[in-house]
């Protein structure tokens, strides 16, 4: 498995051709108390860089973004009963599961993104 960031905050882990999605420590402490996700479709299509979902916390709503190029086929639905994971543990409340084909060019490695992030 690796694990890569995109400049938008997300965090892709990367195991064959499927890449466990989720936001970084980094963005759920900008966003403070997360009280919504709306998590994307199973069986929708998306591409990277485009719009994945939207997390909603006590401050703003804001949009998610697809780390890489594919098809959604599994979601978390733990976090539409329990939003709060994203803030309790950042890298374990992932949100969907994404099939892709390659890799975009782009994504971070953790060093890279946390040399930004600090």
């Amino acid at each position: 498995m690796s694990l890569y960031y995109a400049e938008t905050h997300e965090w892709a882990e990367i195991n064959g051709k499927v890449a466990t999605v989720g936001i970084s420590d980094f963005a759920q402490g900008e966003l403070g108390d997360i009280v919504f996700v709306e998590l994307p479709v199973v069986g929708d299509t998306v591409d990277a860089g485009g719009f994945l979902c939207e997390v909603e916390s006590v401050k703003a709503v804001s949009e998610i973004y697809a780390p890489v190029a594919g098809k959604i086929i599994e979601v978390n639905e733990e976090l539409e009963d329990a939003p709060e994971k994203i803030n309790e543990n950042a890298r374990g409340a992932w949100i969907c599961k994404i099939e892709f084909s390659t890799l975009p060019d782009g994504l971070l490695s953790e060093e890279e993104y946390l040399k930004q992030n600090s």
